[in-house]
């Protein structure tokens, strides 16, 4: 009879979550009014901002978050365009400028896991998930654990994740 009602609940999570991942997914296709609020917010906020809980539970909690102390979040807001190149000075044709079409090699999510690594450094980033993108930004979550907090320490599934023993 335990068991049943344990595999019911897990039943239940799975769908809880598979139900916040389609809310987000439709909310970022269709483009939300919801989403569009928010971001009005997020631009007012620090470029690197800690916040208390996830946005998105289901991102969050597949990367390994748990609500426990040691483990943080924190949204990051990425500038997006293309790479600028200084002009050269001296004459050369247009075509060999090489001022525009220059790519960026790593993707904007792995800008965000490092800026945020380098401002807390004594965390490691567990992993990073997209939230929202507007003509200006992209914004990420970042989960950072500290690898010396004394519950964190206890968690065998989370060491396995940062591979210390």
């Amino acid at each position: 009879m335990l068991l049943n009602k344990n595999i019911n609940g897990l039943k239940l999570l799975s769908y809880m979550y598979r139900h916040i991942a389609e809310t987000w997914k439709s909310m970022l296709k269709t483009r939300s009014q919801y989403l569009k609020d928010k971001a009005y917010l997020w631009r007012r906020e620090p470029t690197i901002h800690r916040i208390d809980t996830p946005s998105r539970l289901d991102r969050a909690r597949a990367l390994g978050y748990k609500a426990k102390q040691g483990i943080i979040v924190v949204r990051i807001r990425v500038g997006r365009g293309g790479m600028r190149k200084q002009r050269p000075i001296s004459g050369r044709r247009p075509k060999h400028l090489g001022v525009v079409h220059i790519k960026q090699g790593i993707s904007m999510k792995l800008v965000a896991q490092r800026r945020v690594g380098e401002k807390f450094l004594n965390l490691k980033v567990l992993g990073s998930y997209f939230l929202y993108k507007d003509g200006q930004y992209s914004w990420f979550e970042v989960i950072l654990i500290d690898p010396n907090h004394p519950v964190i320490i206890k968690d065998k599934e989370i060491r396995s994740k940062l591979n210390f023993n």
